[in-house]
């Protein structure tokens, strides 16, 4: 097994230094198939696919395919995602697979294999997961995401309604704490300096910029020298969040957030598309400055 040079966490810090923090979506989802010209097939996904991941290229620094525009084409759209994937990771941008993948045993083993191994055809740069069959049964997971240099996104706090009762204090902050207890065991070099700072960690939440996250009981601020936990925050441009309360929202979590949005983008369609992520990186970057 090869790992990429670098764990998952300074590729990010990379990424955010050379193209900044906007992650664009590829969410073929039907209508916008339809505003692109293209059909309802795993050939239209894998063309519209690889459009944006030529629009992003040079621009932004992330993209986050959602596996489940693809997979509803069965085997078809599995290959077309391949494509993609590999278009992604060729264009030199770090690609986030929003599978949101959850199980135990040797079953989540094999799903953090097909997305998380270096050398397999859904090869991606980070995975999201759920972890509501219990934190501790995704421990295989982050172990094989930190031996090969990859990332984790674990589900935390998300926008819609449903998921209140499932997210309550207590549980979220779990999953936050969890989290983090995880990347102060990995990403704190042994003999490090008490002065030296850790960075960002490997495993990550998903945290709705929509979201209340007082409510839910998650701190805004990361312990000194700990690493900060990468955050994939959704809910930006069409679902309303604003970037100028950015800090507002995350707090100190802002460090490491990654500020994720479709829909926004995808909508300016194939001819402009490339226009309006290079503004709306530059809008991203203003908003951390």
């Amino acid at each position: 097994m090869t790992s990429p040079a670098g764990g998952f966490g300074p590729r990010l810090s990379a990424a955010f230094a050379e193209r900044g923090r906007l992650c664009v979506g590829i969410d073929p989802h039907e209508f916008l198939l339809d505003d692109w010209g293209l059909p309802h097939s795993a050939a239209g996904a894998r063309e519209f696919g690889l459009r944006v991941v030529a629009a992003a290229a040079g621009r932004a620094g992330i993209v986050k395919p959602q596996v489940a525009f693809f997979e509803r084409y069965g085997s078809a759209g599995y290959a077309a995602l391949e494509d993609v994937l590999a278009a992604a990771r060729q264009a030199g941008l770090l690609v986030i697979a929003d599978a949101k993948r959850g199980d135990i045993g040797t079953s989540v083993d094999a799903y953090a294999a097909a997305w998380l191994t270096p050398g397999s055809p859904l090869e991606a740069d980070a995975l999201t997961v759920s972890p509501y069959l219990g934190v501790g049964a995704l421990a295989s997971t982050f172990a094989l995401a930190h031996a090969c240099g990859k990332g984790v996104f674990v589900l935390a706090a998300t926008s819609n309604p449903e998921a209140a009762e499932l997210q309550r204090p207590g549980v979220a902050s779990g999953v936050v704490a969890a989290v983090a207890e995880w990347n102060v065991a990995h990403a704190i070099p042994a003999g490090a300096a008490d002065d030296e700072r850790a960075g960002i960690g490997s495993i990550g939440l998903v945290l709705g910029a929509t979201v209340d996250l007082a409510e839910y009981g998650i701190p805004l601020t990361i312990p000194a020298r700990a690493p900060a936990s990468p955050v994939l925050a959704p809910g930006f441009g069409h679902q309303g969040a604003d970037l100028a309360d950015v800090g507002r929202i995350f707090g100190g979590l802002a460090e490491a957030t990654i500020v994720s949005e479709s829909r926004s983008i995808l909508s300016a369609g194939p001819a402009r598309i490339a226009r309006v992520v290079e503004e709306r990186v530059h809008e991203v970057r203003e908003a951390f400055a």
